[in-house]
């Protein structure tokens, strides 16, 4: 009689599995990485003092306007070809539209880094989870691609990975077989620059986009939530998102 495993030990011997694969190892079948980028120096902990957050004006942002869009794409090596079916979208510009008065803001939807992810609620192997200072991820390494996270976002913010992945950037590993979404360009933070987003904002001169620590009484960010009325999309979910809009 051949010997069966205990369900238990068999995932845990597959997560055991998955987290010392390298770079350009398969997971399953389909199912490749091609990189590891850390998020964080070793000997500099991740922590929950801070909250990192955006708070978007839509008053700033226009329809025509997509640089957050282009500089997302081009800093994690995003195609954006306009294909749904296998073209990853870790940030999109939507438009919401007022029935009764008719007036249209354009505002760029993507992972809201909430503080309850339903995400990472839904996983069955902790790929989804979300660090100590509030930036919600994928680990590729154990993500099998179910899919439940993708179902469970209100959001629509992931995106599965249908295809073979090319001219991936180092700090952006992908694979294919996998989810991913908007990782607030972790690689960036944790550098203490602005994310790829913010940046390209500024640069087009509409700074649509405010970056920084939630948690800090004396950030702008933080000044600014306390002083004018913001929005958090879904709020009726209590997921308490990191991302903010005013004007809608």
């Amino acid at each position: 009689m051949s010997e069966q495993k205990h369900p238990d030990n068999a995932r845990r011997e597959f997560l055991t599995q998955g987290a010392k694969l390298a770079a350009g190892v398969s997971l399953a079948s389909g199912v490749m990485l091609y990189g590891v980028a850390q998020a964080k120096p070793a000997d500099e902990a991740v922590t929950s003092k801070v909250r990192w957050g955006m708070l978007i004006d839509t008053n700033k942002c226009t329809s025509g306007c997509d640089a957050c869009v282009k500089g997302c794409n081009d800093w994690n090596g995003l195609k954006g070809h306009g294909r749904p079916s296998t073209d990853a979208q870790w940030m999109r510009k939507v438009d919401l539209r007022n029935k009764a008065t008719g007036s249209v803001h354009s505002l760029p939807m993507l992972c809201q880094h909430c503080e309850n992810p339903p995400c990472v609620d839904v996983c069955p192997t902790g790929a989804s989870f979300k660090r100590p200072d509030g930036i919600v991820l994928v680990d590729k390494h154990i993500c099998i691609g179910c899919r439940y996270c993708m179902m469970a976002c209100p959001y629509k913010a992931r995106s599965f990975i249908h295809e073979e992945v090319t001219d991936q950037r180092p700090h952006a590993p992908r694979g294919k077989g996998t989810v991913e979404a908007c990782t607030m360009c972790v690689t960036r933070v944790d550098e203490g620059q602005q994310p790829a987003c913010v940046e390209a904002c500024n640069a087009d001169g509409h700074k649509a986009i405010l970056f920084g620590d939630l948690n800090d009484p004396n950030s702008e960010i933080a000044q600014t939530v306390k002083t004018y009325a913001t929005t958090a999309i879904r709020a009726d979910l209590g997921l308490n998102p990191g991302v903010r809009y005013r004007g809608i």
